[in-house]
């Protein structure tokens, strides 16, 4: 076995070593975050950016405003083409990074399970260089409240 080596703590004059390969150290600018509302459902994917507080609105778009095609508006390939625009369109009012709130339509007669656009649009958000902070799920889930349709004993194929 290696005898440990001994290092001087100090110089003669007391004062600390300084370390030869000291470089400056770099700071990572204060990131400044947004909301990003992802509501999607089988017909299209609407993308919202707001300020952290929900209340001012930074860049809104839809899988309907980018491709032409009707049966288009819900694909993965438009939400991301949406996602990219609002990302831009944040990054130049100085968002740095965003909390996801992803939606679908829920309720008590609808999917609770987002559209095809949800994880593309969060995948090009990321690409775009926005930091991503916390993804949650707000999908309205309701509480026994309204009787689903088909009556007592369901509904019979």
């Amino acid at each position: 076995m290696s005898r440990p080596v001994e290092r001087k703590p100090f110089r003669r004059d007391g004062r600390p070593p300084q370390r030869s390969d000291s470089r400056p150290q770099f700071r990572r600018p204060p990131v400044k975050w947004g909301l990003c509302h992802i509501y999607s459902s089988y017909n299209n994917t609407i993308i919202h950016i707001t300020d952290v507080t929900g209340n001012e609105s930074i860049a809104r778009t839809s899988g309907g405003q980018v491709v032409k095609a009707d049966r288009l508006e819900s694909s993965p390939t438009a939400a991301m083409v949406a996602a990219k625009k609002a990302a831009e369109i944040a990054k130049d009012k100085g968002i740095s990074g965003i909390h996801v709130r992803i939606r679908a339509p829920g309720g008590h007669n609808g999917p609770t399970n987002p559209g095809p656009g949800a994880q593309a649009a969060v995948r090009a958000l990321s690409r775009m260089g926005l930091r991503i902070g916390v993804i949650e799920d707000v999908t309205p889930i309701p509480h026994d409240g309204c009787r689903k349709k088909g009556g007592r004993r369901g509904r019979r194929v």
